[in-house]
């Protein structure tokens, strides 16, 4: 079946691509099953597993390559076996997963109980392959087709441009703080206050944590943590004496860090005895960790990768209920190579979102 749109987009050809060398053009998407779903693409966030891909940095990448896997816009086609109760013309989006090993009538137990984005057989929303062989391209298009298993409706009230960063960088951080329990009586240590980690503080607020933390190195990041919702903030660049003086302190951190150079076991030293670290950012190197960080105290170290279904569903209507606002700068789609640069060079405040001028 034919459709009046095309499917065009930033393609990435080579690594080279990730400095912005990006060129747009036409592309063919995955071929056309009944349980798809088009979205004619409003807003895409832009996140630094963006970068990571187009430049090969996390393993090889299959070019040419179309990035983008927070997106956002509305439904134009849907196919008649197509799940989640998606209409054409619903706001809808879809986040960073895409065709899971669903049976032909429907996912197998493991996706049932939530337990979809472990499967060793998903295939995410970009650099990857469909079930029938096709292409996944991400959202830096103008219209993408996607499994309607990981479609999602947008709760009303929720504006675009804050809901399409929640697909990812904002469920990154909701699945680990809700998994690990943050809410009343817990104290919340938040590494990192950027990209990740602001949605990490909103987040840890929104479900009621007795106190929330940012923790960055540089104490002019002190200023956003506050007007977050921080209770407090460390400085580990500034202060010498920053264990110390917070030793024991942490049910629970949040890593959102993606250097190979962090203090990782000093971080560990924050925590309280029974207390786990989530690392949600990816170095492409490796991390130190000394073994006596995790013995003295019970400690726990663990990892989270984007949420499940459900998940991202309860955090968009969490978002919509409280009206948890991202800090995010909407570019126009046509920028989006120098947005990428901008996103190297760390100006984003917090979040980048490209917004397609239909």
């Amino acid at each position: 079946m034919s459709t009046d749109y095309k499917f065009e987009g930033w393609m990435g050809d080579d690594a080279s691509s990730a400095d912005g060398k990006m060129v747009w053009r036409e592309f063919e998407p995955k071929p056309w099953e009944e349980t798809d779903v088009d979205i004619k693409v409003t807003h895409c966030g832009v996140c630094g597993s963006d970068l990571h891909v187009l430049r090969s940095g996390w393993g090889a990448t299959e070019y040419p390559c179309v990035v983008g896997h927070e997106i956002l816009g509305i439904a134009v086609r849907v196919g008649s076996k197509a799940v989640n109760g998606i209409k054409v013309g619903d706001v809808v989006g879809v986040g960073a997963q895409g065709d899971s090993c669903l049976g032909r009538d429907g996912p197998c137990a493991p996706c049932s109980e939530g337990l979809n984005q472990y499967c060793p057989k998903a295939i995410t929303t970009y650099n990857a392959r469909h079930r029938n062989n096709g292409k996944a391209y991400g959202g830096y298009t103008t219209y993408h087709r996607n499994p309607s298993h990981f479609v999602f409706k947008i709760p009303s009230g929720l504006a675009p441009e804050s809901a399409a960063p929640l697909l990812c960088g904002g469920v990154t951080v909701y699945s680990p703080l809700k998994y690990h329990g943050a809410g009343p009586g817990k104290k919340v240590g938040i590494v990192g206050i950027g990209g990740l980690g602001h949605f990490a503080v909103l987040f840890a607020k929104a479900l009621n944590a007795d106190e929330v933390v940012g923790i960055s190195r540089k104490e002019s990041k002190r200023a956003d943590a506050v007007s977050l919702g921080c209770d407090d903030y460390i400085a580990t660049g500034d202060d010498a004496d920053w264990v110390k003086k917070n030793q024991g302190r942490f049910d629970l951190i949040i890593c959102t860090a993606s250097s190979d150079n962090m203090p990782f076991n000093e971080y560990l030293a924050l925590l309280k005895y029974g207390g786990t670290l989530v690392q949600v950012g990816v170095p492409e190197g490796a991390i130190p960790l000394m073994p006596f960080s995790l013995i003295s105290g019970r400690k726990s170290v663990t990892g989270s990768s984007i949420g499940t279904p459900d998940e991202i569903r309860d955090m968009l209507q969490l978002a919509a209920d409280k009206q948890i606002k991202p800090w995010v700068e909407q570019r126009p789609m046509k920028d989006a190579n120098q947005t990428l640069r901008d996103l190297e060079a760390g100006k984003p405040r917090f979040r980048y979102v490209l917004v397609n001028e239909w």
